[in-house]
């Protein structure tokens, strides 16, 4: 019985799926590549638990769409969206629909390991009701503006909207930023949303 924890690698790219299969398995995790959200769905019943890396831009079906499928149909392995395109909007749907975090191709290894630790944890920690008020507590610390600005990219809106639509130029923007991330202990924008959605709905 092999009791390593199993990460699912859909994405319609062979050698993404290869290069990062070969990266988790040389660090300890046992991984089941996946060439499209379909074929994962259509052997879903058989799939084994784990964690789930999908992939946003996909034919046939994207990964917000197999995201809303793996919700519709009851399933509660942790989701982690890769996007190539820096597609922030997107990301933002995805963590609202309850993705533990996103990570923009290329990412650092690094990165996606520590991605995939929080997820596994995460999966493990049931209790929801300390997770949303420790998060509403760091949202408490932050600034007037600060919040603002971080409402502007909850909402998936780049540096230059949110400057604009508060008055502001975009560098007050990127200090604001800067000054929120710290706050909150923010590595990455997806970790500072993360609070953001923890706080509103009780459980990301």
């Amino acid at each position: 019985m092999n009791d390593r924890r199993l990460v699912h690698i859909i994405d319609d790219e062979e050698s993404v799926r290869n290069s990062i299969g070969f990266m988790l398995q040389t660090t300890g995790y046992s991984v089941r590549t996946w060439p499209s959200g379909a074929a994962f769905l259509r052997d879903l019943r058989s799939a084994e638990p784990g964690c789930i890396l999908l992939d946003i831009r996909m034919p046939e079906m994207d990964g917000l769409q197999v995201q809303q499928q793996l919700t519709a149909r009851g399933v509660t392995m942790p989701v982690i969206v890769l996007t190539g395109h820096g597609d922030v909007t997107i990301a933002v749907k995805a963590m609202r629909n309850g993705a533990v975090d996103f990570l923009e191709k290329p990412f650092e290894a690094e990165q996606l390991l520590c991605a995939i630790e929080t997820a596994f944890g995460r999966a493990c920690d049931g209790n929801s009701a300390s997770r949303t008020e420790a998060a509403r507590s760091q949202l408490a610390s932050l600034s007037m503006r600060e919040r603002e600005v971080l409402d502007g990219l909850a909402a998936g809106f780049p540096n230059k909207t949110i400057a604009y639509d508060l008055g502001i130029s975009p560098r007050t923007v990127e200090v604001h930023r800067a000054n929120l991330m710290q706050k909150l202990g923010a590595r990455s924008l997806s970790e500072a949303l993360r609070v953001t959605f923890t706080a509103e709905m009780g459980e990301i």
